[in-house]
């Protein structure tokens, strides 16, 4: 009776009607999730991280929805974690299905945190801070690797943070176009210092499938603690030439990870 059943168990795993078990990485925590081997996830929402908008991801969103994509980009206040992890939940209840949640810089704390929700499939890093249970911004650069580069961050001013405007292209964006770098540098979104040192409480790269875009010439977060943070996570891995600002000057290389995040989603959707 029971070899009976077999055959029909597997046809209801392939039809995504039965939960199975997927082990992720060498983190030995086993989450049930349901198979949708035939499935695609087809949406992905995009969270900038701080002294910008989500203005940036344009160029992305344009190869992803000629992808066949439905892209949404999430526009956070950057004043706390909180609210930026709540602004982030209401984009993530709106979406038809499993989701890819990509976060840049500090975006990436935003999607470590808010990346528990039932409708994210993957999580996706580009140049990003991936914290781990109790880290925040905050702790991550507080001691910068040896010969980093220090990001030109002005001192506080009313409780929010800006970057040394003459430094913004060297520093934030050396591989954009000069024209544009200014116009970043004078658009600067005031990014709240309590954002910076909100620390992560529950690491969904622990329970999500991960990818890690590395930007090699990255003067912000520096590659070597990219690479660490990556390995950390058990992160699928893409290491790319390119500023802090990748996202803009690759964005065929941003999208490409994107979207191999997508389909390998799509063989462990929740």
């Amino acid at each position: 009776m029971k070899q009976a059943l077999l055959p029909k168990l597997a046809q209801c795993i392939a039809l995504g009607l039965v939960p199975t078990l997927m082990i992720y990485g060498d983190k030995k925590e086993v989450h049930v999730i349901k198979d949708t081997a035939t499935a695609e996830v087809k949406n992905v929402v995009l969270v900038h991280g701080g002294f910008v908008d989500g203005s940036g991801w344009k160029d992305v969103h344009d190869i992803l929805k000629r992808d066949g994509f439905n892209v949404t980009i999430l526009q956070n206040p950057t004043i706390s974690l909180a609210d930026d992890v709540a602004a982030t939940n209401r984009v993530l209840a709106a979406q038809d299905g499993p989701t890819i949640l990509v976060g840049h810089s500090y975006g990436g704390v935003i999607v470590t945190e808010a990346g528990g929700h039932p409708n994210v499939a993957g999580l996706v890093y580009i140049a990003a801070f991936a914290p781990d249970k109790g880290e925040s911004v905050g702790s991550l650069i507080k001691d910068p690797v040896p010969g980093a580069d220090k990001p030109p961050i002005l001192p506080a001013k009313d409780g929010f943070l800006l970057l040394d405007r003459s430094r913004f292209h060297a520093a934030f964006a050396a591989d954009v176009n000069e024209d544009l770098a200014a116009f970043m540098a004078d658009s600067q979104v005031p990014w709240g210092v309590e954002a910076l040192n909100d620390a992560a409480t529950a690491p969904a790269w622990k329970t999500r499938p991960s990818w890690y875009l590395v930007a090699k010439n990255d003067k912000m977060i520096p590659p070597d603690a990219q690479r660490g943070m990556s390995k950390r996570a058990g992160s699928t891995v893409v290491e790319v030439p390119g500023s802090h600002a990748v996202y803009m000057s690759q964005p065929k290389a941003v999208a490409s990870i994107i979207e191999q995040a997508a389909k390998g989603s799509g063989r462990a959707a929740r």
